[in-house]
């Protein structure tokens, strides 16, 4: 009797005496859905060009601060060390093309994916040997980024917003909204869609494979640039933000592989449940729910709608 109350009753019974409380754990957990929705748009944008799931977006996300962050450690102005990151990031694009992607046209999907798992294990031997393996601090002042915070208050206590994850909620958006028009509106994005549709087919009809897998790596390279600034400035620069963008795997199994609304609502999901399982339930599961909670989720989304919220269901005759 004790443990449903802990699991029906208290929970509600807290949010009564406490909405203050809630209403922080619905924003923390709105800022943290849209920074995954965010990370989940690198893996989409490669899903939807060549089919495969990019295994080294995570990585990529690293890399991309870390070279940002160690060449103003070099004595380069914040800005001027933004725009160079992005050369790099393009420069990563074209090899990645020219080394990695066109071998492989029109090979199997699962030869694919194993490319960017030695991609991943590349980058981050790579990362390591050049920027060291400790943690750093992001220069957010540097790039304008604000920090201060605002105390709102509402139902009788206070509820605090940092300015950063305004910026940061503001900044995704509208990558987001950008991201949906070049992939509905533009002929890169047609020819992308294409290209995932049948790389030999694309081919015939005069798209440039080359050029689309170019294109949607840098794409993807900038996004883990934003996305990697985003999530330094909330906590240093690591390794360890690599298993944070591998939450994106729960939430594109949520949303569809191929679904920018889907990575938005499945990263927003997973962001709000997993804060206010930790703050409400967490105790009777001895805390540390946003570890596992989204892996979970997607294990139950699996087992009864496989192919997400917004993806299609995929019937192969035999």
């Amino acid at each position: 009797m004790d443990l449903l109350n802990e699991i029906f009753v208290a929970p509600f019974v807290l949010i009564g005496e406490l909405p203050d409380l809630f209403v922080q754990t619905i924003w923390e957990g709105f800022v943290a859905g849209i920074l995954y929705a965010l990370i989940a748009l690198g893996f989409v944008l490669i899903f939807k060009a060549s089919g495969v799931f990019n295994f080294a977006q995570g990585i990529m996300v690293v890399f991309a601060a870390l070279t940002l962050v160690g060449l103003h450690a070099l004595g380069i102005p914040a800005w001027i060390a933004l725009f160079l990151t992005i050369g790099v990031m393009a420069l990563l694009a074209m090899g990645i093309e020219r080394v990695v992607l066109r071998p492989l046209v029109g090979q199997h999907d699962a030869i694919l994916l194993m490319a960017t798992i030695g991609l991943t294990l590349f980058l981050k031997g790579a990362g390591e040997s050049i920027f060291g393996g400790e943690p750093k601090t992001m220069i957010t002042t540097e790039l304008g980024l604000p920090t201060g915070v605002t105390d709102l208050e509402m139902f009788g206590g206070l509820v605090s917003l940092q300015h950063l994850d305004i910026a940061a909620v503001v900044i995704a958006t509208v990558m987001v909204i950008a991201l949906a028009i070049f992939f509905s509106k533009t002929r890169i994005g047609r020819a992308l869609r294409a290209v995932a549709d049948d790389h030999q087919a694309a081919l015939s009809v005069g798209i440039s494979l080359n050029q689309i897998w170019a294109i949607v790596w840098f794409a993807a390279g900038v996004v883990a640039l934003v996305t990697g600034i985003m999530w330094g400035a909330r906590s240093d620069v690591s390794f360890a933000l690599e298993v944070i963008a591998l939450k994106a795997l729960a939430v594109l199994i949520l949303g569809g592989f191929t679904s920018i609304p889907g990575a938005i609502v499945g990263g927003l999901i997973i962001g709000i449940g997993e804060k206010i399982f930790e703050v409400y339930w967490g105790g009777l599961f001895g805390g540390g729910v946003e570890a596992w909670f989204a892996y979970m989720l997607a294990l139950i989304f699996l087992l009864f709608r496989p192919q997400g919220l917004f993806g299609e269901k995929i019937i192969e005759r035999v």
